[in-house]
């Protein structure tokens, strides 16, 4: 170093008029270097690991000031701010100063036509010597009033992260008295390498967010899977009322509901509200979509996506930022949210084979004012995770279902087998050919089990009794397999002409699963099975009754559709679906579950 500054002091002009001996030059040359550069560089290390060492847990905000006093001080200047790019709305928006209040900066200005915007836009500094002068500085009476005259704007600058986002932009400007002052090259470069070192702060802080929030996701999903191994035929609805209070640890959830969307996307329904004593609706209410801008926004996709004053519409959200002032609120929403001091709400879609299933609502209220970022991405993040956990139970339903089909077509081949080695088959021809048509139908219909998982298939038009009568041949022979020849099953009383309007495939599982729960609860000691069909009203009613009594604690958990088991949750969620009843006594020794379905009008 000394060498290369002798160097240079030999060849300076200046240096050369003085004619200084060259063991004076030397000596100039060590004297600069061990009196002046040392100093100033350990300076500058200082003022860096000072930058650095800010914390990188606080508040993106925080960091900014805190950056903005040592920049100040470091620079021996009088006040800064610094502003961010935001590339939605083109403008670069206040996030903290020193020295200035929030209430004497503009939260916004323009991004072509501001000092700011052009050192995001040409990425390099930006001196005034004179502000008064500058036709480009926004807002002049502030810095008049305040007395500062000369500006130093650097960029400040985020580099893309994982390569997923894009960079954060934006200036620092760094205010002095002086009035048509000149900045030195040195000092240019001093302010830039202090903002620099801002930007690795931030960087850090993204690092760290980003580890924080896959921690919490990570959690989440833990949570979501330990309630699956914990409980057999759970429901999205179970899911939500028992994960909601356990997010606390990560998230502040004040108010929420879950709605369940119709098959047409004409009506929501409200499933599950947290806290129950707090809940504005109450579970079962339905909302007509189209009568609800917001609704119509998520369900139909009725708006473009975009961050806009008072709401942001992104494609698995729809954050309502201002209720009041929002293009999307009805009449009854600015009377609602000013009832009840809500700020903000925020709307998830829940999603199954791209179509919009359910629908999660948030609310901030009272002292609460918005959703941060973080908190909408492990939000929409939970919504997505309980979908791919409704799913697998869903999966499980079909497995669950696999055995009826499955012991049906062991049993019937079984028969087929006895008949053809036993007696001659043009005199049995018949028989097996039934014992085949049903092997046949058992077999598409494990196919469509396979092919169709999660789905209800294709709703139409089928005669409840009908379908009662094939799937009871399945469950006798189920009986048979089981060896309870001492399960007497009695002649089916079924009206003709039932016609309900639903999914076969739907039907035929709710069928299964009905007389199969009712032939296990019969005791081993044995009993009847009995099935009866009629109308009642405008209803195609089933009925089946089985020897065998249930607490009467079970009857009113499936009253109120708190079922546990997984053949009663997959009845529920039919007969919900279909806007059927269901209803289950007990007396005398017998049970009697009875389902009730909207006859077709043609």
């Amino acid at each position: 170093m000394k060498k290369e500054l002798f160097q240079f002091l030999s060849k300076h002009p200046v240096f050369r008029k003085l004619r200084l001996a060259e063991e004076d030059r030397k000596d100039l040359a060590r004297s600069i270097e061990d009196e002046y550069l040392v100093g100033f560089l350990s300076g500058m290390i200082r003022e860096i690991e000072e930058i650095m060492g800010i914390d990188p847990n606080l508040e993106q905000k925080k960091i900014l000031e805190i950056a903005a006093e040592r920049i100040v001080r470091d620079l021996q200047a009088d006040a800064a701010s610094i502003r961010l790019f935001d590339p939605e709305s083109m403008r670069m928006t206040s996030f903290g100063s020193y020295r200035f209040s929030e209430d004497e900066r503009a939260s916004s200005i323009p991004f072509r036509e501001s000092i700011a915007g052009k050192v995001v836009e040409q990425n390099q500094s930006i001196m005034v010597p004179s502000i008064l002068k500058n036709p480009d500085y926004q807002n002049k009476e502030i810095v008049q009033k305040r007395g500062l005259n000369s500006l130093l704007a650097v960029p400040l600058r985020i580099s893309k992260f994982m390569g997923v986002e894009n960079d954060v932009l934006g200036s620092i400007q760094i205010y002095y008295k002086e009035d048509n002052r000149y900045f030195e090259p040195l000092e240019v470069i001093h302010a830039e390498l202090l903002a620099r070192r801002v930007s690795f702060v931030l960087a850090k802080k993204k690092i760290l967010d980003l580890q924080r929030l896959n921690d919490r996701k990570e959690k989440i999903v833990n949570k979501i899977f330990i309630k699956l191994s914990n409980r057999e035929g759970i429901k999205l609805k179970d899911l939500f009322v028992l994960l909601i209070p356990e997010l606390g640890e990560y998230l502040s959830i004040q108010i929420c509901a879950l709605f369940t969307v119709s098959r047409d996307r004409q009506f929501i329904r409200m499933e599950a509200g947290y806290p129950l004593d707090r809940t504005y609706h109450d579970p079962g209410y339905t909302f007509t979509v189209s009568h609800h801008p917001y609704f119509q926004a998520v369900i139909h996709g009725a708006e473009a996506c975009g961050d806009y004053p008072f709401e942001r519409i992104a494609p698995s959200y729809l954050l309502i930022k201002d209720p009041q002032k929002s293009r999307l609120s009805s009449p009854g929403m600015r009377e609602f949210v000013e009832r009840y001091h809500i700020h903000s709400i925020l709307l998830v879609p829940l999603k199954a084979d791209e179509e919009i299933r359910y629908m999660m609502m948030f609310y901030a209220a009272d002292q609460r004012q918005y959703f941060a970022d973080e908190e909408i991405e492990l939000l929409t993040f939970f919504g997505r995770e309980i979908m791919k956990a409704s799913r697998l139970e869903l999966l499980d339903d079909v497995l669950h279902d696999f055995k009826s089909p499955a012991i049906a077509i062991s049993g019937f081949a079984s028969r087929a087998r006895k008949l053809i080695e036993s007696k001659n088959i043009q005199e049995v021809r018949d028989k097996l050919v039934s014992y085949l048509d049903i092997m046949v139908r058992e077999t598409d219909r494990l196919q469509d089990m396979v092919f169709a998982v999660g789905l209800e298939g294709r709703e139409e038009v089928l005669d409840l009794s009908q379908a009662v009568q094939k799937r009871l041949e399945i469950n006798q022979e189920t009986i048979l397999e089981m060896r309870r020849k001492n399960i007497q099953v009695t002649p089916p009383e079924l009206e003709p002409d039932l016609p309900v309007y639903c999914s076969h495939f739907g039907l035929e599982r709710v069928l299964d699963n009905l007389l199969s729960n009712a032939t296990q609860a019969i005791p081993d000691e044995g009993g009847i099975l009995s099935v009866r069909t009629d109308r009642e009203g405008g209803m195609a009613c089933l009925k089946v009754r089985n020897t065998g009594e249930i607490p009467q604690e079970k009857i009113e958990q499936v009253r109120k559709g708190e079922v546990k088991g997984r053949g009663l949750n997959i009845i529920y969620r039919f007969i919900l679906a279909n806007h059927g009843r269901m209803g289950l006594h007990t007396e005398s020794g017998q049970t009697e579950f009875t389902i009730k379905i909207p006859l077709h009008q043609a």
